[in-house]
């Protein structure tokens, strides 16, 4: 696998895979363990808001410079990874056992916010669009 430094020296790999990939490596991790019975749409969403909030909490009570610091410290920023792994793990999880079209949803998605939050209305600013 071929690595890609960005200007600040990150490696970048997820251009590489896509999220059909990503979907089809989920599903033959669950298959081999005959875990489709246990992954409903009610348990896969109870485990990705789980997860999420298991990244959440590793930013709990942190001010700016400590949530910087996570990122510089090879253990704490593995950890990051990892939740946020788990995290779409079960959002693929749940599109692919739901047949969801992740690139679909998402462009779905973001053309009905570019219509709730205008550019020339929002830009700058982290208003809901009740109140621009």
């Amino acid at each position: 696998m071929v690595l890609i430094t960005t200007e600040k020296g990150i490696a970048k790999m997820d251009e590489k895979r896509t999220v059909d990939e990503l979907k089809h490596r989920v599903q033959c991790f669950c298959e081999e363990r005959d875990w489709d019975q246990f992954h409903n749409p009610k348990d896969l969403a109870i485990g990705i808001s789980t997860e999420a909030n298991e990244l959440l909490d590793i930013f709990r009570f942190k001010s700016e410079e400590q949530m910087m610091q996570i990122f510089l410290d090879n253990q704490k920023r593995e950890h990051v990874e990892e939740e946020i792994a788990d995290t779409l793990f079960f959002i693929l999880r749940f599109a692919q056992m739901n047949h969801i079209d992740l690139a679909k949803a998402i462009d779905d998605k973001i053309e009905k916010n570019s219509k709730k939050y205008p550019v020339e209305k929002v830009k700058g600013k982290n208003l809901k669009y009740n109140e621009i």
